[in-house]
């Protein structure tokens, strides 16, 4: 009698544990997600930033070639084409729109698409879409006359592909040129932004968005550390570059 009191119990035991693994989860809003960085944008997500319920402020863009984490690969690898994202707070990657204190989201209604599949005990549906149907710069501002041809030349005069090749050249015989290709490209960027604050009365916050993020700061994943100061551009050594201490002058008083 004990031991089919016995195995009575273990068979409960076991259909017990068995309810439980095929129980469907669910999102414990451990912040786990959010902390890790916002999502990419994604074509369905276009009216959430026209309708001005995702502000253009708090977005940036990762321009083609630049560097990006990619969340399924789960490696820095250079991205084909723009990924538009939301902004981190302060210096960390944590979404803008994650609220700390009860980890909760503050656009829950109006969330981009990736925020809505992902579900990080089964991360298929978000494979599914993750490549597919970005949305790009130009499916947002290609109507608005001047600022996209601003954009298109921007794109092409501080493109990555320029930038790591001028990078392999500093440690060449074209050093001298690879510097000034290098200095041209961080004038020309740092010049298109102050043109459109001051003469096109564009909002700061929105520059992140239309041009990417500044080349001083995203030089870095070539090696390189740039600073402004007193009107030159300083490059110090990162993972052993040989342009240490070199001092790009500008035309700024």
């Amino acid at each position: 009698m004990d031991k089919f009191k016995n195995k009575k119990h273990q068979s409960h035991n076991a259909l017990s544990n068995f309810k439980k693994d095929i129980e469907p989860l669910e999102c414990k809003r451990c912040g786990t997600c959010c902390k890790k960085g916002g999502p990419c944008f994604h074509i369905e997500d276009k009216m959430l930033i026209e309708k001005g319920l995702i502000l253009i402020k708090y977005l940036y863009t990762i321009r083609e070639g630049e560097l990006a984490y990619d969340n399924i690969k789960e490696c820095l690898i250079p991205v084909t084409s723009d990924l538009i994202k939301i902004k981190g707070q302060s210096d960390s990657w944590e979404c803008i729109f994650f609220d700390g204190n009860d980890n909760s989201c503050k656009i829950y209604d109006k969330r981009p698409v990736e925020c809505r599949v992902l579900k990080c005990w089964d991360t298929r549906e978000i494979e599914q879409i993750y490549f597919k149907n970005r949305l790009a710069r130009k499916d947002l501002v290609s109507i608005i006359e001047g600022l996209w041809d601003l954009i298109e030349d921007h794109q092409s005069r501080c493109s990555y592909d320029k930038i790591k090749h001028f990078v392999k050249e500093l440690d060449g015989e074209k050093k001298n040129e690879a510097i000034e290709g290098i200095y041209d490209i961080l004038i020309y960027d740092d010049s298109i932004r102050e043109l459109v604050v001051k003469k096109g009365k564009m909002d700061p916050e929105n520059l992140d968005f239309l041009f990417g993020r500044p080349i001083v700061a995203t030089i870095r994943m070539f090696g390189l550390k740039v600073k402004k100061k007193d009107g030159k551009y300083v490059t110090t050594q990162v993972h052993g570059s040989r342009v240490h201490g070199s001092r790009l002058e500008s035309d700024e008083d």
